[in-house]
């Protein structure tokens, strides 16, 4: 089990090798990612959203199409709608997208800068960086007992004294379940962990 200052450690890596940003998808399945992290800038973002550009990104077909890593001046991926070209005028004028897993839990990172193509050796990083991103988010296959009763205590709205009262524990005790689940989860909130439980089929 790794920490989450791990995974933290790694953003903060992919930070620094994605000058104009960065957006990760991990584990899509049914088009929808468990986990998404991205620093592009907030006016790019904007425009992506409201011109629907997702449904039609080239680098965002190619990522299911294959895995591997390509740059976006791949002249073999067309882009009949223009968007890398639209992307270059928000300054993401050089980007490479990596795609890594099964194709029912695919993650697809995309990278950009705006002063030269990124290097060889910078791609393997990245491909490197993000297949460890994509292992570190693995769904857990299942929680500890005492994790899924303190999980469905709270689901069920008990407040904290009263779900370790349920328990027979102290409420200390069911804090530290909750703290693990958390952990297990990968989450910020235990509402949180709780919906990842569920998406998960773990509660």
């Amino acid at each position: 089990m790794f920490e989450k200052s791990d995974f933290d450690r790694e953003l903060r890596t992919l930070d620094s090798l994605a000058p104009k940003g960065y957006n990760i998808g991990l584990h899509i399945r049914f088009t929808s990612p468990l986990m998404t992290f991205q620093t592009y800038s907030a006016e790019w973002l904007t425009h992506y959203t409201e011109k629907g550009y997702v449904l039609r990104d080239p680098m965002v077909a190619w990522g299911f199409a294959t895995t591997g890593a390509t740059r976006w001046s791949n002249k073999r991926i067309p882009d009949p709608f223009g968007i890398l070209k639209e992307a270059a005028r928000f300054g993401l004028e050089f980007g490479v997208t990596i795609s890594w897993g099964p194709i029912t839990s695919r993650t697809i990172a995309s990278v950009a800068r705006a002063d030269r193509e990124f290097e060889d050796a910078e791609i393997e990083q990245i491909q490197a960086l993000v297949r460890r991103l994509h292992d570190m988010t693995e769904p857990p296959r299942e929680l500890t007992k005492a994790q899924v009763e303190a999980l469905k205590c709270i689901a069920d709205g008990d407040r904290h004294a009263a779900a370790a009262c349920k328990l027979g524990i102290s409420e200390s005790a069911l804090k530290a379940r909750l703290t693990s689940a958390r952990q297990r989860l990968m989450a910020r909130t235990t509402a949180e962990a709780i919906q990842r439980a569920k998406d998960y089929g773990l509660l």
